[in-house]
């Protein structure tokens, strides 16, 4: 499974974006895909259209609950890492995926690069 960072999601929707082609591939080859809560509810702030939001809905599959699990997981990786500023709603995303074992698509893996070592699976264009 691979999850869907808020990064990767908006680029997804530009044509001919090389995370366009990247999600071509996973969908060609059903790939399970889907996003945690916390990615879509930042994906969801905008601005949008209604079109991308109905396109986005069909492509991640299920939006994937952020329970007191991943919680405890992300407070980790934020205390493990530095507890940087900015930084929280990164590990939340990271501990989601890792709660699934899923590889997290990004279209910015330097956010991610730190909590790598922690067990983070990143996928970059």
């Amino acid at each position: 499974m691979i999850h869907l960072d808020t990064s990767f999601l908006i680029r997804a929707l530009v044509p001919d974006s090389a995370e366009d082609g990247l999600l071509r591939q996973w969908l060609g080859a059903r790939t399970p895909l889907a996003i945690s809560a916390i990615a879509w509810t930042e994906f969801l702030c905008g601005p949008l259209r209604a079109p991308e939001i109905q396109f986005a809905e069909r492509i991640v599959g299920e939006v994937l609950p952020f329970g007191a699990a991943e919680g405890a997981v992300a407070a980790d990786l934020f205390n493990r890492t530095g507890r940087r500023r900015g930084s929280l709603v990164d590990c939340m995303v990271a501990a989601a995926a890792m709660s699934w074992d899923a590889e997290l698509a990004t279209s910015n893996p330097a956010d991610f690069r730190r909590l790598q070592p922690r067990g983070l699976k990143v996928v970059t264009v």
